[in-house]
C-alpha cells in the first residue's frame, strides 16, 4: 500500500522525532570508580544501560589517585569514591555540583586469604604469625589501606606487622597479591571475596569489627564535567539517581555493604 504524501510526511517527520528523543536521552557518562567497588559497579552499569539507554564507562582505581586525576583536568563526570572525605574535598574547591553529594555504601573491612583455614574468625593469626607477607592498599591513596592500618594499631600488632607489609597502590592490586599467592593474607574489601550472591567466593576471611577502623562512608557525586551551565548532564544525573534506586540497593547489599 503507498501512502498520500502528507501521511508518508508525517510518518517521517514522527519517526525523526522519535530518533532524535532518543539520541537526546541515551548517552554516555564517565565515570571514576573506587576499586573496591567494581564487581558491584559492574552489574550496576549493565542494569543502568538496560533500564535507561544512557551508558557508563567505568574506569577503577585508587581514590587519591582519582582526586588528582579529576584536579588536572580528567573527563570524569561522576565520581564514586572510597571514602567521604575526597568528595567533601571537591566540593570545597567548587569540583563537584552542589547538592550533589550523597553517601552511596559504607564499606566494610576484611583480613582475607586465597586459602581456607589459614585466617581465623578473630583475626589471631596476625599476632601468631606464621606469614612472610601482609598485602594492604597504599594507606596515603586509599581508604581501606587506612583502615587496614587504623585495625593494626587498634590490636597493638602495628609495628610487628610492618616489616612484613607488601603495600599495593589500590584496593583490588592488593586483592590480586593475595589471589595470585605474593601474600598469604591481606587486608582488603569485604566486596572484593563475595560473589553475586553474597556467598564468599573461597579461602579464610574475618570480618574486622567496625570498632577498630573509622567508617567507611562511600560518597558520590557528580563532577564539574558532569555539568552544563550549572545543571547535571542528563546521563550524570541519571546515573546518581539509578544510584539510589531500589536495583542499586539490592546489588550494594549483595557486595556486603552497608546501607
Amino acid at each position: 500500500m503507498t501512502l498520500p504524501r502528507r501521511s508518508a510526511a508525517i510518518l517521517a517527520t514522527a519517526l525523526l522525532g522519535a530518533f532524535a528523543a532518543t539520541a537526546a536521552r541515551a548517552d554516555e557518562v564517565q565515570v571514576a570508580v573506587a576499586a573496591n567497588f567494581t564487581a558491584p559497579m559492574q552489574k550496576i552499569a549493565a542494569q543502568f544501560e538496560k533500564d535507561t539507554g544512557h551508558k557508563a564507562v567505568l574506569s577503577f582505581g585508587a581514590t587519591g589517585k582519582f582526586y588528582s586525576q579529576i584536579r588536572n583536568g580528567a573527563p570524569f563526570e561522576v565520581f564514586l569514591a572510597a571514602d567521604d572525605e575526597t568528595p567533601a574535598r571537591l566540593e570545597k574547591e567548587n569540583g563537584i555540583l552542589p547538592g550533589s553529594r550523597f553517601t552511596y555504601a559504607i564499606g566494610k573491612l576484611v583480613l582475607w586469604s586465597a586459602k581456607p583455614a589459614i585466617v581465623d574468625n578473630q583475626g589471631e593469626v596476625l599476632k601468631k604469625g606464621g606469614f612472610d607477607h601482609l598485602s594492604l592498599a597504599n594507606p596515603k591513596l586509599a581508604p581501606y589501606g587506612a583502615a587496614a592500618v587504623e585495625t593494626m594499631k587498634a590490636l597493638g600488632a602495628y609495628d610487628t606487622l610492618a616489616p612484613k607489609f607488601v603495600q599495593a597502590e589500590n584496593i583490588a592490586q592488593a586483592y590480586n597479591f593475595v589471589a595470585t599467592g605474593n601474600a598469604l593474607l591481606g587486608f582488603v574489601a569485604y566486596a572484593q571475596v563475595l560473589d553475586e550472591h553474597g556467598q564468599l567466593k573461597g579461602g579464610s576471611v574475618w570480618l574486622v569489627p567496625g570498632k577498630l577502623y573509622s567508617p567507611i562512608r562511600q560518597d558520590a557525586a557528580i563532577l564539574e564535567k558532569g555539568t552544563i551551565n550549572g545543571k547535571a548532564k542528563p546521563a550524570a544525573e541519571a546515573l546518581v539517581k539509578y544510584l539510589k534506586g531500589d536495583k542499586a540497593r539490592a546489588v550494594i547489599k549483595t557486595y556486603g555493604y552497608d546501607l
